[in-house]
């Protein structure tokens, strides 16, 4: 339900605030089960109309959607700003990608979707083939509050191409940005095809259990296994994008100040609070020195503060488990050479360079989720290797590297890497996105983030008699003989 349908004057309500200030950015009813389940029955309803709509129905639709979207990005990223805390600019580009992603999603549909031939094989020759990719129906999406436009558009925008209706659930801290999508979809298009529900905990698992045909998830791997536990008792099946530990590599040909760059980018920026920033950097010992010079003064330069390049942190739990590690990497020996121990009540957490970390530490295998990278040397590329590839999570990882990207990104574990740039590969629409092991499954963006948000449909149509008939009782002796010398011609000639 979007903030034009009336809300219940006895609802229980919640404010999202402003981290950086504590200000209230606004006031949000917290919907409870049953409202959940009212909001599902309509999105369900709604469905068979959105599907009715056809590829060039939704895309026109779409269109729609995106243009209001374009034309008040500004206002989105002002109230983005807000309740994360991030700056203005961070809040523009995540509008941007948002856009350009949505914008795909829309005009690629039919052409991955839609039913196409595909060959029947020489023993079903008889047969012609097709398969088509059908929306699911009702997709709940899960969002996260670190990037509350983006990522969750990864699922919505995917979702709602393919076919579907969406019922979103935006983190707690971050409803008001929900409510503006969804708002702006239905002043678009003018139907709850998307709608939003708003609350805590409860109301996101109150929609893994209302009925929906899919749940698309991100947020925390803890999190991830309850949700999909409630999911398994109805077999709903979800999509996880869970946790990472992202590691970036520099090889001894790298471009020194350019992976200095986009360390302290890729770990500072969105004040670190990206599953896909870079958390452990391990460098070739030819050139860790020189690199580990470049990244400190940079770092140096950068602090988290009001108005500054770095906002505060969004969750204040989350400043716990960056003290936490922080204080165990230096309790174990290692060293900051930039940022240190976090106060206690803090909001800004500076940028912090860690080295000599030992490798099984908490700030190396524990997901932070903070403006700290942890920096080691290593003798060759092989052990950079099996050490990025030495956590339970693998989300994406990025390789610097003149000559050798290519060749150590391909013996990398993780559903994504960028070679000499950070992060390059969530913005680019016709890629999937995603990892393995703790870091989840399932992928959105790109073909594989349509298909997602479907399930395929196989025809095998008959268009002649066979010469051999093979299903039925009425086979003989002598066509499985038939069969037989067919099968060992095919595929039993030669030695091996």
């Amino acid at each position: 339900m979007t903030s034009t349908e009336a809300v219940p004057a006895a609802a229980q309500t919640f404010t999202s605030l402003n981290p950086g200030t504590g200000e209230v950015v606004g006031t949000h009813p917290i919907h409870d089960a049953a409202h959940v389940q009212a909001v599902v029955v309509t999105a369900r309803k709604e469905a068979e109309r959105w599907q009715a709509l056809g590829f060039e129905g939704r895309k026109k639709a779409l269109v729609k959607w995106r243009k209001v979207i374009a034309r008040r990005m500004d206002e989105l990223a002002s109230l983005m700003a807000r309740e994360t805390g991030k700056p203005q600019g961070d809040a523009l580009l995540e509008t941007a990608l948002a856009i350009d992603h949505l914008a795909w999603a829309a005009s690629h549909a039919e052409k991955v979707l839609k039913r196409r031939s595909v060959s029947p094989g020489l023993l079903m020759v008889n047969q012609a083939a097709s398969v088509e990719y059908r929306p699911l129906g009702v997709v709940g999406v899960i969002g996260p509050w670190n990037y509350p436009v983006f990522t969750p558009m990864g699922s919505i925008a995917y979702a709602l191409a393919a076919g579907n209706t969406v019922v979103f659930k935006p983190s707690e801290y971050t409803p008001g940005v929900g409510v503006w999508l969804a708002d702006t979809f239905r002043e678009a298009v003018g139907r709850p095809v998307f709608q939003v529900v708003t609350g805590y905990g409860e109301t996101g698992a109150a929609l893994t259990t209302a009925g929906v045909d899919k749940v698309a998830f991100t947020g925390s791997t803890a999190t991830g296994k309850r949700v999909m536990a409630a999911c398994a008792e109805t077999l709903t099946p979800v999509v996880i994008e869970a946790g990472g530990k992202d590691a970036l590599i520099v090889a001894d040909d790298a471009d020194l100040d350019e992976a200095a760059e986009a360390t302290l980018w890729g770990a500072a920026a969105n004040a670190g609070q990206t599953c896909a920033g870079v958390e452990r950097v391990y460098v070739h010992d030819r050139v860790y020195d020189e690199f580990l010079d470049k990244l400190v003064a940079e770092a140096r330069k950068l602090k988290a503060e009001p108005g500054g390049q770095v906002g505060p942190i969004t969750m204040p739990s989350q400043v716990d488990i960056i003290r936490r590690h922080i204080d165990d990497a230096l309790a174990r020996g290692g060293r900051a050479l930039v940022g240190g121990p976090v106060p206690e009540g803090a909001r800004f957490v500076q940028p912090t360079v860690l080295v000599d970390v030992p490798e099984d530490s908490a700030a190396i295998q524990e997901e932070t989720f903070g403006p700290t990278v942890t920096v080691t040397r290593v003798r060759d590329m092989d052990e950079a290797i099996e050490r990025a590839n030495g956590t339970r999570y693998a989300l994406g990882s990025t390789v610097f590297s003149k000559d050798q990207g290519m060749a150590i990104a391909e013996r990398l574990r993780a559903g994504m890497t960028a070679i000499n740039g950070v992060i390059s590969f969530a913005g680019i629409p016709t890629l999937p996105f995603g990892g393995v092991g703790d870091s989840g499954f399932g992928r959105i963006h790109g073909p594989d983030g349509l298909r997602e948000f479907t399930y395929p449909h196989a025809i095998a149509r008959q268009r002649f008699k066979p010469a051999i008939a093979l299903t039925t009782f009425r086979r003989t002796a002598k066509e499985e003989q038939q069969l037989t010398k067919v099968v060992r011609g095919l595929y039993g000639r030669g030695k091996k």
